[in-house]
């Protein structure tokens, strides 16, 4: 399996320097040799997910940063990241994976921002029964590599509408967002099995994704909404 090379970091640590056009363009040609090395990487890692899965598209982010409702005005992002997602309606959830000096670096995986809908339904299965996700977080390899816990950022402050913060799953009810994470220190980042441990860490995820996937393919009886 192909590895991140340490001149991908050294770039990314001076473009984080030298974040202005000019030095771009002075040092294009590293940029362009540290993308060859990182894609066939994210390849590898795409190979290593289909063993199990079905990636439907891998897409890498691109470096230049949007800043047009942002007061940074950097132009470059200094991570690179890619993401992996399943394919078919019937399987849900997708892989993330970002590159960053200084031990930034992480997998994660779940589902970020579901539409309306999704979230709802969600939420309702939750309100109804909770011990299969809570089972998944706190099964112990899946623990021990998530911490046994979603990310938990920006989540309402009492609860939803048509929910009680009195709810004994209100913690779980109250989240917008439903992901996990796990970092990486730069020297795993560069260390010959890094491919491997990333893959690993993605197939974790394959029970909380086929249970996820299950909430949101059929309605409050168990019915399915794809047939």
């Amino acid at each position: 399996m192909n590895t991140v090379p340490t001149s991908s970091f050294t770039f990314l640590k001076s473009l984080h320097k030298n974040n202005h056009r000019d030095w771009m363009t002075e040092h294009k040609k590293e940029y362009q040799a540290s993308e060859k090395a990182l894609k066939a990487f994210y390849a590898d890692i795409q190979s290593g997910l289909n063993e199990d899965d079905e990636i439907e598209k891998l897409k890498v982010f691109r470096i230049n940063r949007d800043v047009r409702f942002s007061k940074d005005k950097t132009p470059y992002n200094v991570h690179r990241s890619v993401s992996f997602s399943r394919a078919g309606a019937h399987r849900r959830g997708g892989y993330y994976l970002r590159l960053e000096p200084g031990g930034k670096s992480v997998v994660a995986g779940g589902f970020f921002s579901p539409e309306p809908k999704d979230l709802l339904r969600i939420r309702t299965e939750f309100q109804m029964d909770s011990s299969d996700i809570r089972d998944i977080l706190a099964e112990s390899a899946f623990a021990k590599a998530y911490g046994g816990k979603f990310d938990a950022w920006d989540p309402v402050k009492t609860a939803p509408k048509g929910f009680s913060k009195e709810d004994p799953n209100i913690d779980l009810i109250r989240l917008k967002n439903f992901v996990v994470t796990h970092s990486f220190t730069d020297a795993e980042v560069h260390a010959p099995d890094f491919g491997a441990k990333v893959v690993h860490h993605f197939k974790l995820l394959r029970p909380f994704f086929d249970y996820m996937s299950d909430v949101l393919t059929t309605d409050l009886n168990g019915v399915s909404l794809l047939e």
